[in-house]
C-alpha cells in the first residue's frame, strides 16, 4: 500500500538498487560450488525485491508507529506543565487510560469500522483484529493496525488539554471509549477507508488531500475537544465578574516545553511514517514537517511580542504544535516553501484563535482547540492553496480542490463536534462530567485518585 503516487520519486532506481541488494543476498545463499551451475532468473530478482521491500515496509511503518507512540509522553508532558501542580498526576493518568482504553476500542471495533469493507458509511469486518501472522497480508495487516492504533490515541489525548483541571476521570475515560471507537472511525472510514482495502471512500474518490491527518486525526480532536469544553465549562476563577478572562500559569514550563520536543520528534513518524513505504519520499515529508515547526514558533513568538511586549514561552510552545499540525495534510504536496508559509500563517492563527475562544469563555488550558481544530482547518486548505503543482506548471485545479477541501473540513466538524457534544451531554445527565467544587479547588490529583504528584513540595490550591 502507497500514499505518496504524486511525489517525485524514482521507483525505477529502488527497484534496480534493491535488485542488486536482492541479488547479492541470494548469491550468497547458495553453496560455492553450485553458484558456477546456477544463476537466478529475473523472476526470482523480482521476487527477491518484492520481499525486501515488503520487509522494508513494515520496518518502516512499525518504527514511525513507535515514534508516534511516544508521543503520547510528549502530550502528558505538555499538559502537565501547561496546568497547576495540584492536577499533575491526574493528567498523567488521563494520558496513560485514554490510550489504555482506546487501543483496546480501536481493536474491538475502531480499526473495522475505518478501514473495513464499507457499506457506503463506514466499515463491516475487521473486528477483533487477529489476520493470519503466516502471510504476508496479515503481517501487513497487523503493522498497519499498529499504525493506526497510535493515531486513534492521538485523536482521543487532544481533548484531555481542553478539559483539564476541572473533568471527571470516570467521564474521561467513556469519552476515550466513545471516540476511538466510533467519532474517529466514522470519519476517518470517508477520508481514509480506502488505504487497506481497494473500496470506495467517499471524501478521498472525491480528491480530498489529508496525507497524515490534519481533518482526520488533528480536527477530529479538536472539535471534539471544543465540545468537551463547553458542555464542562470553564475552571473555577477563570473568568472574572465583569467576564474578563484572568491567566491561570501553569506550574511548569519546563516540562511543557520538553513535552513539544517529544511531540516534535513524534511527528516525523506521523507524517513521513504515513508513507507506510520504505522509500525515498520520506525525506521532502521530514523536512517539510521540520521547516514547518520551526516556521511556526518564530511567527507566534513575533505576534506574542508585539502583543505582549515580551516574546511569550507558552505561545511560542504553541507554535511549534501549530507548524506541525498545519503541514500534516499537505507535508507531501508542497515544496519546502510552502511549508514555510504553512507554518508561519498557523503560528500567528494560533495566537488570535486562543485570544478569541478566550473571548467566548470556552477555557481551554493548553490551546488544544486553536493548535488541532483551528490550524488542522487551515493545513487543510493550505494543501490546496500552496499545492507544488501551483508552482511547477502542472495542470491543477485550485478552485476545485479547493472546495474539496472546504467540505472535507466542514463535514469533520459538523460529525464531529454534533456527536461529541451530544456524547459529553449524555455523560454529564447520566454520572456528572465535572468534578465537585472542593475536589477542584483542593486538585484533582487528591479528589480523583487520593495521590499527589508532588509530596514533598508545598503545592498552591490557587
Amino acid at each position: 500500500m502507497e500514499r505518496h503516487a504524486d511525489s517525485g520519486f524514482n521507483a525505477s532506481q529502488v527497484s534496480r538498487r534493491l535488485g542488486v541488494l536482492a541479488a547479492v543476498l541470494m548469491l550468497a545463499s547458495i553453496p560455492a560450488g553450485a553458484q558456477e551451475a546456477t544463476d537466478p532468473s529475473p523472476g526470482d530478482l523480482m521476487a527477491a525485491v518484492e520481499q525486501v521491500q515488503t520487509h522494508a515496509n513494515i520496518l518502516w511503518t512499525l518504527l514511525a508507529a513507535c515514534l508516534v507512540f511516544w508521543m503520547q509522553a510528549g502530550f502528558a508532558f505538555v499538559e502537565s506543565g501547561f496546568t497547576r501542580a495540584k492536577n499533575a498526576a491526574h493528567i498523567m493518568m488521563k494520558n496513560v487510560l485514554d490510550m489504555s482504553m482506546g487501543a483496546l476500542s480501536f481493536w474491538l471495533i475502531g480499526f473495522g469500522i475505518m478501514f473495513g469493507a464499507t457499506n457506503g458509511l463506514f466499515g463491516t469486518d475487521h473486528f477483533l483484529l487477529s489476520p493470519d501472522n503466516g502471510g504476508g497480508d496479515g503481517q501487513w495487516e497487523y503493522t498497519f493496525w499498529m499504525f493506526q492504533v497510535v493515531f486513534a490515541a492521538t485523536a482521543a489525548t487532544i481533548v484531555s488539554g481542553a478539559m483539564a483541571e476541572r473533568t471527571q476521570f470516570a467521564a474521561y475515560l467513556i469519552y476515550s471509549v466513545a471516540i476511538t471507537a466510533i467519532i474517529y472511525p466514522v470519519f476517518g472510514h470517508w477520508a481514509w477507508g480506502n488505504l487497506l482495502l481497494d473500496q470506495p471512500s467517499w471524501l478521498a474518490d472525491m480528491g480530498f488531500i489529508d496525507f497524515a491527518g490534519s481533518t482526520v486525526v488533528h480536527s477530529v480532536g479538536g472539535w471534539a475537544a471544543l465540545a468537551g469544553a463547553i458542555v464542562v465549562g470553564p475552571r473555577l476563577g477563570k473568568y472574572g465578574l465583569d467576564g474578563s478572562p484572568r491567566a491561570i500559569p501553569g506550574h511548569n514550563l519546563g516540562m511543557a516545553a520538553l513535552g513539544v520536543f517529544i511531540l516534535f520528534l513524534g511527528w516525523f513518524g506521523f507524517n513521513a511514517g504515513s508513507t507506510t513505504t520504505a522509500d525515498g519520499s520520506v525525506a521532502r515529508i521530514a523536512v517539510n514537517t521540520f521547516l514547518a515547526a520551526c516556521s511556526g514558533s518564530i511567527f507566534a513568538m513575533i505576534v506574542s511580542w508585539r502583543r505582549f511586549g515580551k516574546p511569550d514561552v507558552g505561545i511560542t510552545l504553541n507554535g511549534v504544535l501549530a507548524g506541525l499540525v498545519g503541514i500534516t495534510a499537505p507535508c507531501a504536496s508542497v515544496t519546502p516553501l510552502g511549508a514555510i508559509i504553512i507554518g508561519a500563517v498557523s503560528g500567528v492563527l494560533v495566537v488570535l484563535s486562543i485570544r478569541f475562544f478566550d473571548k467566548l469563555h470556552v477555557d481551554d488550558p493548553v490551546g488544544a482547540i486553536s493548535v488541532h481544530g483551528v490550524c488542522g482547518v487551515w493545513g487543510t486548505l493550505g494543501a490546496a492553496l500552496l499545492h507544488e503543482n501551483l508552482f511547477l506548471g502542472l495542470e491543477y485545479d485550485l478552485l476545485g480542490t479547493l472546495w474539496v477541501q472546504i467540505v472535507g473540513a466542514v463535514v469533520a466538524f459538523v460529525w464531529t463536534f454534533g456527536t461529541a457534544f451530544v456524547l459529553f451531554k449524555t455523560i454529564n445527565a447520566a454520572i456528572g462530567l465535572r468534578v465537585a467544587q472542593a475536589d477542584e479547588i483542593e486538585g484533582l490529583d487528591l479528589g480523583e485518585h487520593n495521590s499527589r504528584a508532588y509530596p514533598d513540595f508545598q503545592v498552591s490550591l490557587n
